[in-house]
């Protein structure tokens, strides 16, 4: 373990070497957001280089290296987990891969094989590294508690969560099942979230606080969705096939809302906390109620981006 006067040093000198970046990329603007779908700056064109190590013109990996430098000087005994943790590697893939196989190790599934395994997926996988930044472009913009890219990489479960089954479905469409299914068990017993490998999630997503979050085996969430805590995603019985909601993009479904049966969730729509949903909502709708009703419609494209419910 490296002493905290020591990393620091490092942390010092590179920052005497490569100048202080928190004006250049503004932090909280580091990523353009999407408000209609597609950022001004395309993600793909800032993301290159991948599976050959560091990724080149990374402007969240070098906002997440930065904050990094400045919470190791502001509290030094974190210094050594944050090096650990986010200085020593040279990717936002390979940190990552590292947070998530020391939050879900456990005495017989070693952080080390599970850093093998994250990282081979996070590396080789273009789709889920971008998906993996506008994720976390989307807790720092949507969650007000979230202070910054580096606390939502090193803290926040919803995001270690999200994730963590992105790779599991990564590894469910390669016909690696068993492994799938074992990492799904450890992210519901680490941080109390359910979600079938086999699901299938867009990108630009919130899962916010993440506690009993379950979303089923044929479930479809679209871009730029946001999930509060408690929210599921089910089925109705024992039926077999497609049997879970099909929610679209840009919804908000609030906090203990449970959404049954293979029903669709329209575009931009809210869902009230505690309601209950067992048929299909409208575009653009507010519903409320046990069981769900319309209660009128709104004027947000997407209300999962200003979280107003």
């Amino acid at each position: 373990m490296l002493s905290a006067s020591r990393v620091l040093t490092e942390v010092n000198k590179e920052k005497e070497e490569g100048g202080s970046k928190l004006m250049e990329y503004k932090l909280e603007k580091v990523f353009p957001v999407y408000a209609m779908g597609f950022s001004k700056t395309d993600p793909s064109l800032v993301l290159s280089g991948f599976g050959s190590g560091a990724v080149v013109g990374d402007p969240i990996w070098d906002a997440v290296r930065e904050e990094a430098k400045l919470e190791a000087e502001k509290e030094p005994i974190l210094s050594s987990f944050l090096y650990a943790s986010i200085l020593s590697h040279d990717c936002l893939e390979r940190a990552l891969g590292f947070v998530l196989a020391n939050r879900l190790q456990n005495p017989t599934l070693l952080a080390t094989q599970l850093t093998d395994i994250f990282c081979d997926v996070l590396i080789h996988d273009r789709g889920i590294q971008r998906s993996i930044r506008l994720d976390v472009q989307a807790f720092k913009d949507r969650d007000p508690s979230c202070l910054s890219y580096c606390s939502a990489l090193l803290y926040l479960k919803g995001y270690h969560s999200l994730q963590t089954y992105r790779v599991a479905h990564a590894l469910w469409k390669k016909g690696r099942k068993v492994l799938a299914l074992a990492l799904q068990s450890r992210i519901s017993e680490v941080f109390a979230v359910d979600i079938h490998p086999a699901a299938q999630i867009g990108e630009a997503i919130l899962l916010d606080h993440g506690t009993g979050l379950v979303i089923g085996e044929t479930a479809v969430v679209g871009n730029r969705v946001s999930l509060m805590q408690g929210v599921t995603l089910g089925g109705t019985g024992k039926e077999i096939g497609d049997r879970h909601p099909k929610v679209g993009q840009g919804a908000l479904i609030g906090a203990s809302a449970t959404i049954l049966g293979n029903i669709k969730i329209g575009e931009g729509a809210m869902i009230a906390a505690n309601s209950l949903v067992l048929k299909d909502v409208p575009p653009h709708s507010m519903v409320a109620g046990i069981p769900a009703m319309v209660l009128g419609y709104i004027d947000e494209q997407d209300p999962s981006l200003t979280m107003k419910h």
